[in-house]
């Protein structure tokens, strides 16, 4: 059985290379700014400005600074509450800027698995 395919639709072997092309275009853009990513750092504070966290695009800590007034040894717990926030809050604004980046390249096909 032969499938009837309206003239235009498939394309052949030209329209199968322009997509091929238009493929490894993509994967040479999405290497280019994952790479642009993997470089850029954010600074982030938390607890009001009280704890500082910078990391890069690889969610690498390169930083965190606290302000010496939060630091009292009867209270550790509020202290590691604030650290933990402070990177969490990090890693989720890597996580958001480097797939609100790539979907820039990709449109919405929606590529599970690539970042």
């Amino acid at each position: 059985m032969r499938a009837n395919i309206p003239k235009g639709m498939g394309g052949g072997p030209q329209n199968m290379q322009s997509m091929i092309r238009q493929a490894q275009k993509m994967q040479e853009d999405m290497a280019a700014k994952q790479e642009e990513l993997d470089a850029r750092e954010y600074e982030i504070n938390a607890g009001g400005g009280v704890v500082t966290v910078k990391i890069n695009g690889k969610k690498e800590i390169l930083l965190i600074d606290l302000d010496p007034e939060i630091v009292d040894p009867d209270d550790v717990e509020t202290l590691t509450d604030l650290l933990v926030a402070g990177v969490n809050e990090a890693i989720k604004r890597v996580e958001t800027t480097n797939a609100a980046e790539m979907e820039k390249i990709t449109g919405s096909m929606g590529l599970p698995g690539m970042f």
